[in-house]
């Protein structure tokens, strides 16, 4: 094909992935006072299911359960001061949620036009990076939506300067947490990945986790401490040892031949 000729087939992949994120768009439109009070908002009540086990927990493991005086009433009230701000904000968790759901689709029709490009051995090397990819992002956005976000908001919304302020949680303010939280941790998430990569081009070798993993330790219980500053154990391992379990899996996914003896 000449050049004019790729050109006219990215654009017409392009224009299905915008079909895709258009139509997604416009279903996640509909749905999204469902997804508001079901999901998006869930972690604004106590019957969410990370605080039914710090409850469990609270009756059954003692001192080391989580420690949190919030118990079993735990509820923010969020509230709107900006005319258009619930307006933009369901146009934005909708394109949102149809760019993430969507997102395998996405890649797939890009992989269509690139794809003719590439060797056999190449196209399978990228179908199981695509792959594991995936599932790595939305175990990441699974771990920020049910632990992380949580956490972090029940602690900032009951921790008080002064007993004379009130905390009051406006819309906008929840949801950029709540897009940068779970976002972040799909990204993080993706840290096997990129250390696959970097070994399979002989850029990073295993002999570096076993060198800086005390490093490693000491850092990621700084980012854990950071994310859930509670003070408690129980909440602090809980982010800990999925960080520290990423770095685990990227040196083990480094190749072999790229060990340091």
């Amino acid at each position: 094909m000449s050049f004019w000729g790729h050109l006219d087939a990215l654009r017409a992949v392009l224009v299905r992935v915008a079909v895709v994120v258009f139509v997604l768009g416009a279903g996640f439109f509909v749905a999204m006072p469902w997804l508001f009070d079901n999901i998006i908002l869930a972690p604004c009540r106590d019957g969410f299911p990370l605080y039914r086990l710090f409850d469990w927990m609270s009756a059954h493991a003692g001192p080391l359960a989580p420690q949190d005086d919030a118990g079993g009433t735990f509820h923010v009230d969020l509230i709107n001061i900006q005319l258009a701000s619930q307006f933009f904000i369901h146009m934005s968790a909708s394109c949102w949620a149809a760019a993430v759901c969507g997102f395998p689709l996405i890649v797939y029709m890009l992989w269509t036009f690139v794809s003719p490009a590439l060797y056999e051995h190449e196209r399978r090397g990228i179908r199981r990076a695509f792959f594991f990819g995936c599932l790595m992002f939305y175990a990441g956005m699974a771990t920020g939506y049910f632990m992380v976000f949580p956490l972090t908001l029940r602690f900032l919304a009951d921790y008080h300067i002064s007993d004379a302020i009130p905390n009051t949680i406006t819309l906008d303010s929840y949801m950029d947490n709540f897009f940068m939280m779970v976002l972040v941790m799909g990204v993080v998430f993706e840290m096997p990945l990129i250390a696959w990569m970097l070994g399979k081009m002989g850029i990073l070798r295993r002999g570096f986790f076993a060198k800086y993993r005390r490093h490693a330790i000491v850092g990621l219980l700084v980012a854990a401490a950071l994310i859930t500053p509670t003070g408690d154990p129980f909440t602090l391992f809980a982010v800990f040892i999925p960080l520290y379990a990423l770095w685990e899996l990227g040196a083990r996914l480094v190749p072999e031949e790229t060990v340091d003896d």
